[in-house]
C-alpha cells in the first residue's frame, strides 16, 4: 500500500448516499476534537489530507479517501459534542447504524481516545460495540506528547484497566507532533487491508 497515494474522494451526509463497498475499508472513529484529522494526516504523510476543524462537532459527514486501488479510508463524524443539536445527533446515529450494519467490507477500525483523560462513556460504548460485533480494531491514544513522563506512564497503566477487553498490543500511544505510534498504526492498516509495504 502506497500511503502517499491517499486522496480525498467525497463526503456523504446520509447513509443512503454511500457508495458500494468493494475495497477493504479502514475506518477512523472517535469523539469530536480527539485529533482524528491530525492522526490521518500524520499516518498518511500528508499535511492537509483531512481538514482539521477549529470547531468541534463540525464534521457531520462520512468522508471517503482512496489509497490507490488498495483500500478506502473512511473518516466517521466525531461523536459526543454537547452543543450539537438533537437533530444532528439523530442523523449521526442513523449514519453510524447504517454504516456498520450494512455488511460493508470493514477491515479495521482505528478507534481514537484522548490519552490525557479516561475514556468517555461514548468511547466505551463504541469499543464495546466493536468488541461485540467482532470488527478488528485498535485504540490510538492521541495527544501523547502533551503528557510528561510520569503522567504518560500513569495514563498508559490506567487505560489497561479502563479498557480491560482490549489487548495490550492494540493500545497505541500516538502523537501527531512527534510521530509516536504512526508506524505501528500503518503496520496494522497494511496487515488488515491485505496490502503490502
Amino acid at each position: 500500500m502506497d500511503f502517499s497515494k491517499a486522496q480525498f474522494e467525497r463526503a456523504y451526509g446520509t447513509f443512503s448516499q454511500l457508495p458500494a463497498s468493494i475495497l477493504p475499508e479502514i475506518v477512523f472513529s472517535g469523539r469530536s476534537n480527539v485529533g482524528k484529522s491530525s492522526l490521518i494526516n500524520k499516518v498518511f504523510n500528508r499535511k492537509n489530507l483531512a481538514r482539521v476543524s477549529s470547531v468541534p462537532g463540525k464534521t457531520v459527514t462520512i468522508n471517503f479517501y482512496s489509497v490507490g486501488g488498495d483500500a478506502k479510508i473512511v473518516d466517521l463524524p466525531g461523536y459526543g459534542y454537547a452543543k450539537v443539536a438533537k437533530t444532528e445527533k439523530d442523523r449521526w446515529a442513523k449514519m453510524m447504524e447504517g454504516y456498520f450494519n450494512s455488511g460493508r467490507n470493514i477491515s479495521l477500525v482505528v478507534q481514537l481516545v484522548d490519552m490525557r483523560h479516561p475514556p468517555t462513556a461514548d468511547d466505551i460504548m463504541m469499543i464495546d460495540f466493536l468488541t461485540q460485533t467482532g470488527y478488528p480494531f485498535i485504540v490510538a491514544l492521541t495527544k501523547s506528547d502533551k503528557l510528561n513522563k510520569t503522567e504518560y506512564k500513569t495514563r498508559l497503566e490506567a487505560i489497561k484497566t479502563e479498557l480491560p477487553t482490549v489487548e495490550k498490543d492494540r493500545i497505541i500511544p500516538f502523537s501527531a507532533l512527534n510521530g509516536e505510534g504512526a508506524e505501528t498504526i500503518r503496520n496494522y492498516i497494511i496487515k488488515y487491508s491485505g496490502g503490502s509495504k
